[in-house]
């Protein structure tokens, strides 16, 4: 005859998964179950005693209200989602608490969870919250169609996309002007005295990227400099992806004299290609990266504020979820170029 599975059992005897109830409590502090879902939902009605009485149970139990059930008679489970795409990359650290301030204002929880820069993870992901009824999402998008999360809205899950807008569907998008940032941060170089000026970026299908490569090529355009198939390389941020991309600029009877780094991660290998180098080659790094102000020279950015882009995607979902707004839109946030010395260096040759 087989044997019943036995739930585990803790060191102190607990038994894993075996949670007090409400009927647990009302048993214990002698009373009914009403006058204990009044006093875990603070509803009035109950004498101090009898109030002290079922708290002294609770707390001696370790019971725990289950949501759920208001969910059900609410509709809002007082959670939201983040989809973030890389949980390693920095950008998304300031980002991601900024979502976590507002949801907690407003009384909510954050629930996250990564891509890994795969349209069918961040798919499955998406909907897996959706699953679980949280009453919004904040979405850094891998992919480019969305339209899976068309039923969702409609049947009311608020929807914001960070970083870059969503694809095939119309809703609010919260972004960096990266067109503009990387334009200027071009211009910079240009202006101190580069004309072969290297782009290194991400895969050309992700917006961030195609919009700063975008910002490059007009910077140059701006400067009448014709740019070389030679200088611009985009696709994975890998370190040797990355390097190889590097050191082929750098070489040659004409190498680049100047480098545009489209993220950080691109960035960090850069810093160590050019360390390499005999001469000195101007950087001007798309992002901020810690310790930049550090090294000898400093880094000069174009600087995206994360902690804004996520504060501003969090309140517009929580307007959504409130009925303030009414149409889906695009909001960009500006840039700041911050010199410390990687951008001012001169041409070499």
């Amino acid at each position: 005859m087989p044997e019943t599975p036995r739930r585990p059992v803790g060191l102190s005897g607990t038994r894993y998964g075996n949670r007090p109830t409400m009927k647990d409590v009302a048993a214990r502090a002698g009373v009914g179950l009403k006058t204990v879902s009044r006093v875990v939902n603070g509803e009035p009605g109950v004498t101090p005693e009898t109030e002290r009485r079922v708290q002294e149970a609770i707390d001696a139990l370790g019971f725990r209200r289950n949501d759920s059930a208001r969910v059900l008679r609410k509709g809002r489970t007082a959670s939201i989602g983040l989809v973030l795409e890389d949980l390693a990359d920095p950008f998304y650290g300031p980002l991601s608490r900024a979502v976590e301030e507002v949801a907690r204002a407003h009384g909510a929880l954050l629930i996250n969870g990564s891509s890994a820069e795969d349209p069918d993870r961040e798919q499955e992901l998406a909907l897996a919250l959706c699953a679980r009824r949280v009453d919004g999402l904040v979405i850094i998008p891998a992919g480019d169609d969305h339209r899976y999360l068309e039923p969702e809205i409609k049947a009311g899950v608020a929807t914001v996309f960070v970083d870059r807008p969503a694809g095939r569907i119309d809703a609010d998008c919260v972004l960096s002007d990266n067109f503009g940032g990387a334009r200027e941060g071009v211009a910079h170089l240009v202006a101190h005295g580069h004309r072969r000026i290297g782009f290194i970026g991400d895969m050309p299908r992700i917006h961030t990227a195609a919009e700063r490569l975008r910002g490059y090529r007009a910077a140059m355009e701006d400067a009448g400099i014709p740019v070389e198939d030679a200088w611009m390389s985009l696709g994975a941020t890998d370190p040797g992806r990355v390097r190889r991309a590097a050191e082929e600029m750098l070489s040659g009877p004409a190498p680049v004299t100047a480098v545009f780094s489209g993220n950080n991660r691109v960035t960090v290998t850069v810093i160590r290609v050019l360390a390499e180098q005999a001469r000195r080659v101007a950087l001007v790094a798309f992002d901020d990266l810690e310790l930049a102000d550090l090294l000898q020279p400093g880094v000069t950015v174009v600087a995206q504020d994360a902690a804004a882009i996520g504060r501003t995607a969090a309140e517009r979902l929580f307007q959504q979820l409130d009925g303030t707004l009414v149409a889906p839109e695009r909001i960009e946030l500006p840039t700041r170029l911050i010199t410390r010395g990687s951008g001012e260096l001169p041409p070499a040759d």
